[in-house]
């Protein structure tokens, strides 16, 4: 699936492969936090596009656009190019500098980062009809509490990545008892008594057990000890760097 990326200016927001690394994930104890794959997967789900500069955000909390204002940290003279208050009503408006273009099926999600809070502030999420679309888009953050909060040069304010039309439409959840899938009931049941064992020996601080530290089957893709990884496994993201086709002048 191609995603052409077109500029709308001659130094638009740097536009990079989202990175799998946390501040957070890194300051928890031992960096147990990155054990658990699904975050780490996610964190590298898409790209990213980075702040050109660092800049200050200052609400009142009232609902007028004049209650924000945007004061930028290094000397930086487009910012009012980058982000404003268009909304109101606390949301700030980033313009990602780029009009996007999907093969015919496919949307474009935009989002803030994954896994990535930050304190003051959420970021809201669009869907954008990128196959059709013949003009850019906007990417929304809401101030959540009154006082100024910052976004760092080369920060994230937007994550995209590409969704397939449709793909969900015809999907019907089903509710049923486990016991309907007798194979899949005995797996369950194994993995608990498992679990609950590993829990009890790191309560007790069993020494085997604590140089184990964590339960590597999901990590490695596998249902037990003895099977192999089962081979749609992935244990990391890495996706490809954006390509610059412009013609340089």
């Amino acid at each position: 699936m191609k995603l052409n990326c077109y500029s709308l200016a001659t130094n638009p927001p740097a536009l990079v492969p989202s990175s799998p690394m946390r501040q957070w994930m890194d300051e928890s104890n031992d960096r147990f936090a990155y054990r658990c794959l699904p975050l780490s997967i996610a964190n590298s789900y898409g790209w990213d596009l980075l702040s050109p500069c660092s800049f200050e955000i200052e609400w009142n909390g009232g609902n007028l656009a004049t209650d924000i204002t945007f004061q930028a940290l290094d000397n930086y003279l487009y910012l009012k190019d980058l982000v404003v208050s268009h909304f109101a009503s606390g949301i700030i408006t980033f313009h990602p500098g780029y009009l996007f273009q999907t093969e015919p099926g496919w949307n474009l999600i935009a989002t803030g980062p994954f896994n990535q809070p930050k304190d003051g502030i959420t970021a809201l999420t669009g869907v954008i009809e990128t196959d059709w679309l013949p003009f850019s888009f906007t990417m929304n953050w809401q101030l959540t509490a009154a006082g100024t909060i910052s976004f760092e040069k080369d920060e994230p304010f937007c994550h995209i990545f590409p969704v397939q039309q449709g793909i969900l439409d015809d999907i019907v959840p089903e509710i049923r008892d486990l016991s309907e899938n007798p194979d899949l009931q005995a797996q369950f049941n194994a993995w608990s008594t498992r679990r609950s064992e590993f829990i009890r020996k790191l309560d007790q601080r069993d020494e085997e057990t604590m140089r184990q530290a964590w339960e590597k089957l999901y990590f490695q893709g596998k249902k037990t000890e003895a099977e192999a990884a089962v081979p749609t496994h992935q244990h990391k993201v890495r996706l490809n760097q954006p390509v610059d086709l412009r013609k340089k002048k």
